[in-house]
């Protein structure tokens, strides 16, 4: 029996959080992509905390749809809360979404930002 894309995606998910954990030295970076929004986390799973967060529901980015400009602008916001909270290297999770399009740009752009992952 076949499932929906979304199970698909949700087992994608799980196969990489086997290997892709976040600790306080280098917490996870978690990207969730929906059809009209981007979110963005970095997240110690030790303490089990969100450190940062950014998203394109932000007031100042809510009017604009989604692209991979939008995404772009998420990840540099985060990559500057996370410089602001002393974060410096993570480790990325695309969440099951393929590393392209949107979920690419959002982290090119963090990479820009000075995150080091």
């Amino acid at each position: 029996m076949r499932g929906t894309r979304a199970d698909a995606r949700r087992r994608r998910h799980d196969r990489v959080r086997k290997n892709v954990y976040g600790n306080s030295d280098r917490p996870r970076l978690a990207v969730f992509r929906s059809n009209r929004y981007i979110y963005a986390q970095i997240i110690d799973d030790d303490s089990g905390r969100t450190l940062v967060a950014a998203s394109s529901q932000e007031k100042k980015l809510r009017k604009k749809t989604l692209s991979t400009d939008t995404a772009a602008e998420v990840g540099k916001l985060v990559a500057a809360r996370a410089e602001e909270a002393g974060v410096e290297t993570v480790v990325f999770d695309r969440g099951g979404f393929p590393y392209h399009g949107r979920v690419k740009a959002l982290a090119d752009a963090a990479r820009e930002g000075g995150l080091k992952f």
